[in-house]
C-alpha cells in the first residue's frame, strides 16, 4: 500500500498545477487517490530502492537524445534541504552558506549529487546517484566513495570501455582537487577543481642534471621545485600553453597554464593520519582572465587545478569551458527547490528526507524522458519553443496530457475502515440499525443480540 502511495505521490508531484508548495496539497490533486494520512505513511515508514533507482536512473537515456562519443559530462553538487567534443564528466560538490557569514550554514541534511550532462548548447542533466552525508562523515572520502561506485557502474555498464577519453570530474572551490585526485587514483578519470587565489603550490621536482647546475656543492637532492605563488606573478615564468578566446558572455578570455604543478602536502589536516611518505600529487594549473561577467561584477582571475599533464593549447580551452558548464546544473536544482518542491516539507528523520529525495529525482527523471512527447503549454508572455527545447517546467505543464498514455502500477485504494452501517465483525455491507430518538434504548452488547433486535 505504501508502494502504491509512492507511485501515486510521483503522478502528483508531476500533475499538480504550479508550483508544490506543500506534499498535503498534493493529496488534492485528480491522480493522487489516497488521503493524506497515507501520504505521511508512506513517507515516514515506506520503502525506495535506492540502489535500483540510481542503476535505473544510469541506464535510462532520452529517446532521440544526442550522444557525442565516449562517456557524458558528469557533475556532482553538494546541496542542503531545510529541515521540517567532450572529454568526460564533472562533479560538483559544494556547501551553501546562510547570509554573508560563513560560518552561518543552513540547518538540514547534506546531500551530494551526481549528475550526467548532455552535450550541447543545453542544461538537462541526468542524475545518477544521490548520497545524504552525516554530521561525522569525511565529505571528500564520502564524495570519492560515491564518484568510486559510480564509475565502476559505468563501467560495467559498458558506457566506458578501454581506449575512450577519460571522465571528466569538475570540483568547485569547496573541494581539495589535488586530494581528490589523489582519492580516485586508479579509476579512467580527470580531476578539474577550482583553487583559491592565495594558495602556493610548486614546480616540478628538478632533476638531477639541473640539480647539479644549481647546488654544485652538493647534498641531498629536494623533492619539491621553486614556489608558485598564485598572487605573485614574478613566480609564474613562462606558461607552457596559452591560448586567447573570444566569446559572447565573457568577451576575449585567456588561459595561461603550467605543467606539473603540485602542492607541498604536510603531516597536517587531511594527512594528519598518513604514515610513510607523503605523495607528491602533479597536475596542470590553469589561469582564465576574462574581460567582463554576466553580471556586470569585477573579473577576478580564475586558478583551476586539473590532474592531467602534458596538455596542450585545445586541452586548456576544454578544460576551462568545461568548467564553466557546471554552472548549468544550477537550473536543475532550482526546478527541484521553486517548481517539485524539494525543500517545502518540514521532515523529521533523515529517512523521510532521502525518500522526498528521491520521489523528486524519479519526478525529474520522467520529465527528461517525455520532453519530446509533451505539448508546449506555454504562456502568453512565453515565446513558443521547439519540443526539443522545451524546459523542464514547460514539459511538466504538459504532463498531465500524457498521463492517461502511461502505466501507472498503483492499485486503486481499498478502505481500511468499516464503512457506515457495517456491523461489528462481519465483512459485508447491511444496513445500519435504528434507534428511536428520544427514548433510552440499551444498546446490544453482543452481535447475536443485535442482530435479533433488528426488525
Amino acid at each position: 500500500m505504501r508502494g502504491d502511495e509512492l507511485f501515486e505521490l510521483v503522478d502528483a508531484l508531476l500533475c499538480a498545477d504550479g508550483p508544490v508548495t506543500s506534499p498535503v496539497d498534493l493529496t488534492l490533486v485528480a491522480e493522487h487517490r489516497r488521503g493524506h494520512g497515507a501520504m505521511y505513511k508512506a513517507l515516514n515508514h515506506g520503502n525506495v530502492d535506492v540502489p535500483r533507482a540510481a542503476g535505473a536512473g544510469r541506464s535510462a537515456d532520452a529517446a532521440g537524445r544526442r550522444r557525442a562519443p565516449g562517456p557524458g559530462r558528469r557533475r556532482q553538487q553538494l546541496a542542503s534541504p531545510r529541515r521540517a567534443d567532450q572529454r568526460g564528466s564533472p562533479l560538483l560538490p559544494r556547501l551553501r552558506p546562510s547570509g554573508r557569514s560563513s560560518d552561518q550554514f543552513i540547518p538540514g541534511w547534506p546531500y551530494s549529487f551526481v549528475a550526467a550532462l548532455e552535450s550541447g548548447r543545453t542544461s538537462w542533466c541526468q542524475f545518477l546517484d544521490a548520497v545524504r552525508l552525516g554530521p561525522e562523515d569525511d565529505v571528500a572520502e564520502a564524495t570519492a566513495s560515491q564518484l568510486r561506485r559510480v564509475v565502476t557502474d559505468l563501467i560495467e555498464m559498458g558506457r566506458w570501455h578501454v581506449g575512450d577519453r577519460d571522465i571528466l570530474i569538475v570540483f568547485d572551490a569547496g573541494y581539495d582537487a589535488p586530494r581528490m585526485a589523489h582519492l580516485l587514483d586508479g579509476l579512467p578519470v580527470e580531476v578539474l577543481g577550482r583553487m583559491r587565489s592565495d594558495r602556493v603550490m610548486r614546480r616540478p621536482t628538478p632533476s638531477l642534471k639541473e640539480y647539479a647546475l644549481a647546488y654544485p656543492q652538493g647534498g641531498r637532492p629536494p623533492k619539491h621545485g621553486k614556489e608558485f605563488r598564485f598572487a605573485k606573478p614574478d613566480t609564474w615564468g613562462e606558461p607552457d600553453a596559452a591560448t586567447t578566446q573570444v566569446t559572447d558572455r565573457y568577451g576575449t578570455t585567456r588561459a595561461m597554464a603550467w605543467d606539473r604543478i603540485h602542492p607541498r602536502l604536510t603531516t597536517r589536516s587531511a594527512w594528519i593520519d598518513r604514515t610513510g611518505e607523503l605523495p607528491i600529487i602533479e597536475g596542470t594549473l590553469i589561469r582564465l582572465q576574462v574581460d567582463r561577467l554576466p553580471g556586470g561584477g569585477d573579473p577576478l582571475p580564475l586558478w583551476l587545478w586539473s590532474s592531467a599533464t602534458g596538455l596542450n593549447c585545445e586541452d586548456v580551452d576544454v578544460l576551462w569551458q568545461a568548467f564553466l558548464r557546471r554552472f548549468d546544473l544550477e537550473h536543475t536544482f532550482r526546478l527541484m527547490k521553486q517548481t517539485l518542491g524539494w525543500t517545502r516539507p518540514k521532515l523529521r528523520t533523515p529517512k523521510a528526507g532521502e525518500r522526498w529525495t528521491w520521489l523528486i529525482i524519479a519526478a525529474y527523471t520522467q520529465i527528461r524522458l517525455l520532453r519530446e512527447a509533451a505539448a508546449d503549454l506555454r504562456r502568453p508572455w512565453e515565446k513558443p519553443a521547439e519540443p526539443g527545447r522545451l524546459t523542464p517546467a514547460r514539459v511538466r505543464r504538459g504532463f498531465r496530457n500524457l498521463r492517461p498514455h502511461l502505466h501507472c502500477p498503483a492499485r486503486a485504494p481499498k478502505p481500511s475502515t468499516p464503512g457506515p452501517g457495517r456491523l461489528l465483525g462481519l465483512k459485508s455491507w447491511r444496513p445500519a440499525t435504528r434507534y428511536d430518538v428520544g427514548k433510552t434504548v440499551k444498546r446490544p452488547e453482543s452481535i447475536t443480540e443485535r442482530n435479533r433486535l433488528k426488525p
